[in-house]
């Protein structure tokens, strides 16, 4: 299964209100099928401008991350079920790419350049483009052009 981020955004709610947003939140998920890996609080803060949501405007929010494997068809239910939810002020649900692994060149790196693959890659396509020069055993026993 694929792993993906939720970033909630919460309407301004007491402690034990905030916990069952956060319950009901995770129980969907879990309905759906997935695996929550990590639910991260990201305190309360003003929002950047007033929010309009359900009829209600809004100018503090409780920021939650929510790291969770499911499958990709169930990502459209659930955008759904937050949508409809009065306590979510902003949803967005994003896919986890896995870091591409990097190999470590740091002794390739260390050599003198003249021993570095990529420095004779550059040389070696540096002589493929060097001009043909003028060969002087042409059959004519002049050079055909002022010199």
């Amino acid at each position: 299964m694929p792993s993906y981020e939720l970033a909630l955004v919460l309407r301004q709610l007491p402690r034990p209100e905030l916990i069952s947003v956060i319950r009901r939140t995770a129980e969907s998920i879990l309905d759906k099928g997935g695996i929550i890996r990590k639910l991260e609080n990201l305190g309360t803060r003003a929002l950047p401008h007033k929010v309009s949501e359900h009829g209600v405007v809004h100018r503090e929010g409780t920021h939650f991350s929510i790291a969770f494997d499911t499958a990709p068809t169930k990502i459209a239910d659930l955008k759904e079920e937050f949508g409809r939810d009065i306590d979510i002020i902003r949803r967005y649900i994003f896919k986890v790419e896995e870091p591409e692994q990097m190999p470590c060149t740091l002794h390739e790196e260390m050599l003198p350049p003249a021993y570095r693959k990529d420095v004779q890659e550059i040389i070696a396509a540096a002589q493929k483009k060097q001009k043909k020069k003028f060969n002087y055993n042409s059959g004519l026993d002049y050079y055909p052009f002022q010199k």
